[in-house]
């Protein structure tokens, strides 16, 4: 057989392509936001860049190309050591409470079901954001019977089997209540549940990533968490940016993410007809992660999520 002399000279693009996209994959937290927040713009989505090594491949193999076949193990490997660990199921058996946040869509055409559907998931405490003010009563007259205590705070609220003491807005910087904190009386003792929803996003083509009062609100949020008195600490919420987002490092620095610790893949909760993005979040401190998981799909353009917790850790 003869030997193809230009199998390691063809498909150097494809290879300088294989080097660049390992680049940024390592290299995310350095792309500069000054330009359209381009840097967390790219790590929202980033665990997505996986699906170029593929093509990759595929490019290399119809080239011939060894050298386009060998650079493709550069980002297939820093993909896998980045987002490797979350392919796996990570939950466990213990818990002793069971959380739960929805966004619940403030033009939900079905706000009852909806409630139905997330009383359903078991859930000791039950996070809601993006309340209509005008539907509020739906909501608590649907989730009377599973939840005692309830406390509503602008457009976010927090449902409760166990008492709650303390309910009080949570300055974000948005001039109107999107936030609140709580205390739990659980019977392993007292948890501060926060409950945020931070500013949405947007991508536009003349602005790029707009992200800036969700940034200043994050930054808020995170001063708020850092000063809380209780050791055991829950955040719930539409936090409208990935754990991977630098922008919310003043909250993800000092709280763990119930997903990347026990939950079974990604747990995409957004948007709700095909989730591309982690950006409904329960987080702790103080507290230890068994399970995390998202719930089936109600009326809303988001997914619910739950997490198992176990509060004696």
């Amino acid at each position: 057989m003869r030997r193809d002399p230009g199998i390691w000279r063809r498909g150097l693009v494809l290879a300088s392509i294989a080097v660049l996209l390992s680049l940024v994959m390592i290299f995310h937290a350095e792309l500069p936001n000054d330009v359209g927040n381009l840097g967390s713009l790219t790590e929202t989505f980033l665990p997505w860049l996986g699906l170029a090594v593929p093509l990759l491949v595929a490019g290399a193999v119809f080239r011939r190309s060894a050298t386009a076949l060998i650079a493709v193990l550069l980002p297939a490997v820093v993909w896998l050591n980045l987002f490797g660990g979350l392919v796996f199921d990570k939950s466990g058996t213990g818990g002793d409470l069971v959380v739960a946040t929805h966004n619940v869509d403030a033009d939900n055409p079905d706000p009852h079901g909806t409630a139905a559907s997330v009383a359903r998931s078991g859930a000791d405490v039950l996070a809601l954001t993006e309340l209509k003010g005008s539907v509020v009563p739906v909501y608590e007259k649907a989730l009377a019977g599973t939840y005692k205590y309830h406390s509503v705070e602008g457009t976010v609220g927090l449902w409760s089997k166990y008492p709650l003491s303390g309910s009080a807005p949570v300055d974000i910087r948005m001039g109107w209540t999107r936030a609140m904190r709580a205390t739990v009386a659980t019977p392993q003792g007292e948890v501060a549940a926060f409950v945020a929803h931070l500013p949405s996003v947007r991508v536009k083509l003349n602005a790029g990533f707009t992200a800036n009062q969700r940034d200043d609100s994050a930054d808020a949020l995170g001063a708020a968490l850092a000063a809380e008195p209780l050791k055991k600490v829950v955040l719930l919420g539409d936090l409208n940016g990935t754990m991977n987002d630098r922008a919310l490092s003043e909250v993800t620095s000092q709280m763990r993410s119930t997903q990347g610790a026990a939950g079974d893949g990604f747990g995409f909760s957004w948007p709700a007809q095909f989730p591309m993005a982690r950006i409904d979040q329960i987080m702790v401190r103080g507290i230890r992660p068994e399970a995390s998981w998202t719930l089936p799909r109600t009326g809303s353009d988001h997914l619910p999520v739950a997490a198992r917790l176990t509060l004696n850790k």
